[in-house]
């Protein structure tokens, strides 16, 4: 694997000076936060300990900064090996190697998955618990995964300094959609993102390629100082009823609140509603939502 081309790359310093000519580079907690999801889903999907997934993720790629990482999303250093999609050449074991360009990252997770789960030198492999990453990391190595004699300490530690175990034992999120950030999707059958840290509709929108205005609109709102963290923010239209049929108001709520918590537009509750909204909300008032 790559790895240990990058190894050496680090010890001198190459790697810094290549990562900078492709911007800021990405944290390890960043790294870990926007791909643990997808971890999970694979190890869910081919049976591989999530932690050992990511650890590996982050060791191949330099937490997603290497060059096969942004150049051609290949997270983990797997080469052409008869690949017929589009290639990427590097410096390896030997100069000028094929690798593989994987058209997105989610790409790279699955082929990872089912490079594992394809050669017998795995195969043993999947006779440990999902939960014992340790065998996993001596077990890799062993196979000939990579060819660095830390590579087994080096997953271990990550996984640890990190706390990658806590992934293995996680339910796979059935409403997570992979992209360019965490996408969820509503049980109104809505796509929504979740706010991170210093977050704005205006960041978001970026983010996503989609117009300040449309994310104002779809979330009813005209705030334009930064969210709490956590704070749910529809990327499509909400809909004009929801599966739920009645909604018991809570001290405190006003229609957009129950707007944002049902994924209903907040006209189609005041068109359904027209004889309550006359006053403003009450506890305990029974909102039709359908």
């Amino acid at each position: 694997m790559i790895f240990g081309k990058y190894f050496k790359y680090f010890v001198i310093g190459l790697v810094i000076s290549t990562n900078s000519a492709f911007g800021q580079e990405i944290s390890r907690k960043e790294y870990i936060e926007k791909y643990s999801s997808l971890a999970v889903k694979q190890m869910h999907q081919y049976k591989i300990p999530a932690s050992i997934t990511l650890a590996q993720g982050i060791l191949e790629s330099n937490n997603g900064n290497s060059r096969l990482a942004l150049k051609a999303n290949n997270h983990f250093g797997i080469k052409c090996h008869g690949w017929e999609g589009e290639k990427i050449f590097a410096d390896d074991d030997k100069k000028n190697e094929c690798f593989r360009n994987y058209k997105n990252v989610l790409e790279s997770f699955v082929d990872h998955s089912l490079f594992l789960n394809k050669y017998s030198r795995y195969e043993f492999l999947f006779d440990y618990k999902i939960t014992d990453y340790k065998s996993w990391a001596k077990g890799l190595k062993k196979a000939g995964y990579a060819t660095n004699n830390k590579y087994t300490e080096l997953l271990i530690k990550i996984i640890e300094e990190n706390k990658l175990y806590q992934f293995d034992s996680k339910k796979i999120d059935k409403n997570f959609i992979f992209g360019k950030r965490n996408i969820y999707l509503h049980p109104n059958k809505i796509k929504y993102v979740v706010s991170q840290n210093q977050e704005t509709y205006e960041t978001i929108a970026k983010s996503l390629n989609i117009k300040l205005k449309q994310i104002l609109k779809y979330n009813d709102d005209s705030n334009l100082s930064v969210l709490n963290v956590g704070t749910k923010v529809f990327i499509q239209p909400k809909r004009n009823r929801s599966k739920q049929k009645i909604h018991v108001v809570n001290k405190g709520e006003d229609l957009r609140t129950i707007s944002q918590t049902y994924g209903v537009k907040i006209k189609s509750l005041k068109k359904r509603n027209e004889l309550i909204l006359k006053n403003s909300l009450n506890n305990g008032d029974k909102l039709r939502l359908r």
